[in-house]
């Protein structure tokens, strides 16, 4: 699983910059749930073939009364908790405050792995200027510039070293013969209801499988002669002192269990309908590429207007999902669950499809011939032809001239017709446009 980095510090010392900086984008899935005094961010981060998870905290903004504990236990404590290796930030101009102080005492109690990041040290050398922040007792001073990008490779790489990472391959497609299943969504959806449901159906001996600090669970457990292993993020309690909270929530449990999963059943809660937070679930999901099936938990606790709105709701919101099954299940009751796995081995298989090259030209062809692209000035996009690129999701390649030019209305239309051929249910299809090169534009007319 993706390793997870938290930056912490006292408001206006660069936290953000150093964020966006990371995950080289300003877009970020948001923790919006009740008990924060601001938002929490988590974004995507990669560095050469490993990729980690980073949190952005809002800051601590202790008052006179409540001191720096109680406010962290608002704002900064689960981020800290769910963290691999803690980035501490201090502003390297203003020098040491009160704060920093304060910080620093809680991160050393806490012993976990952590830097201590000297934030627009622009200009600045390793020497009088950042030794007073030796006081806090955290070891080296690392001097960056997260606005200008000076020091944060090297800070990464500090912050991984450690970790003993496995490197990403491009392809992860290896069929194993086991479905993993990630159950995901928001806190109280029934995700523990449901999956004590199935391990009580069907009668399986579950063990933990120890996998990373912050104890993910696998289920290993067979239904019907296939073999699955069901990634766990709900009900898990941590060891130590942590807060209610974290237990009943970690947005880094949900998008590790996306990632390493081969299916996602993302469950929603038919008595709140599709909030932000399911939206931002989605949307991971998509852009993870993995397989999904929709289900709509406590189905029978709303009358008929009610599901209506849930369902306008879900067609509205989740508009960019209309790929998956929908299920409307109550796991309390037992109702409706027997579907959920049909829709689940569908969607693998459908991930996980080959697509022979003849048969993908063809229906290219055919396309092309019922609908051409749209010409672009005084050219037209000219397809000839196609391969697939991958599974797990399945991408098609799709090579020719002047294809830049094609629309993504005519993408989705090849992807409607290469769908309905290979019965696509499930998982999202991703298609690359490949322009060949010109052999005579760089040569000089005669």
């Amino acid at each position: 699983m993706k390793p997870v980095l938290a930056i912490v510090g006292r408001p206006n010392v660069g936290k953000s910059t150093l964020f966006n900086r990371l995950t080289k984008s300003r877009d970020a899935i948001v923790a919006d749930f009740a008990g924060l005094t601001r938002d929490r961010h988590y974004g995507q981060g990669r560095l050469g073939k490993h990729e980690f998870i980073v949190i952005d905290t809002g800051g601590f903004e202790p008052d006179a009364e409540s001191g720096i504990y109680k406010e962290m236990a608002k704002q900064t404590q689960q981020a800290v908790a769910e963290a691999d290796v803690v980035i501490f930030v201090v502003d390297a101009r203003a020098g040491l405050s009160a704060q920093d102080h304060d910080i620093a005492n809680y991160l050393r109690r806490l012993g976990k792995p952590c830097l201590l990041v000297a934030n627009k040290a622009e200009g600045m050398r390793e020497g009088a200027q950042l030794a007073e922040f030796f006081e806090l007792g955290l070891g080296q001073v690392i001097p960056v510039s997260a606005a200008h990008g000076q020091g944060v490779r090297s800070l990464v790489e500090l912050a991984l070293e450690p970790l003993d990472l496995p490197e990403v391959d491009g392809e992860e497609a290896v069929d194993s013969g086991v479905i993993k299943l990630a159950v995901a969504g928001r806190p109280n959806v029934g995700k523990s209801t449901l999956i004590n449901t199935w391990l009580g159906e069907e009668r399986l001996v579950a063990f933990d499988m120890p996998g990373t600090t912050r104890d993910a669970i696998s289920v290993p457990f067979e239904r019907g002669g296939q073999r699955f292993e069901l990634i766990d993020t709900a009900g898990l309690r941590r060891k130590g002192r942590v807060f209610e909270a974290i237990e009943k929530f970690s947005v880094v449990k949900t998008l590790q269990a996306i990632e390493s999963a081969n299916v996602v059943l993302l469950l929603l809660d038919a008595t709140q309908g599709v909030t932000d937070q399911d939206a931002h679930i989605a949307g991971f999901v998509l852009e993870s590429g993995r397989a999904v099936v929709l289900a709509v938990n406590k189905w029978d606790a709303v009358d008929e207007y009610q599901r209506q709105l849930v369902q306008r709701s879900i067609e509205s919101r989740l508009a960019f999902l209309k790929f998956a099954t929908l299920h409307c299940i109550s796991a309390k009751k037992r109702q409706g669950l027997a579907p959920l796995w049909a829709s689940i081995a569908q969607a693998h298989k459908a991930a996980m499809c080959k697509m022979s090259t003849p048969v993908l030209t063809r229906l290219l062809l055919e396309a092309v011939q019922f609908q051409a692209p749209k010409r672009a000035g005084m050219f037209r996009p000219k397809l000839r032809y196609a391969h697939q690129g991958g599974m797990n999701p399945p991408v098609i390649v799709v090579h020719g001239n002047s294809l830049e030019h094609v629309t993504e209305a005519y993408k989705r239309f090849l992807e409607g017709r290469f769908r309905k051929e290979f019965d696509l249910v499930g998982t999202p299809l991703r298609i690359e446009m490949k322009t060949s090169k010109n052999p005579f534009a760089n040569k000089d007319g005669a």
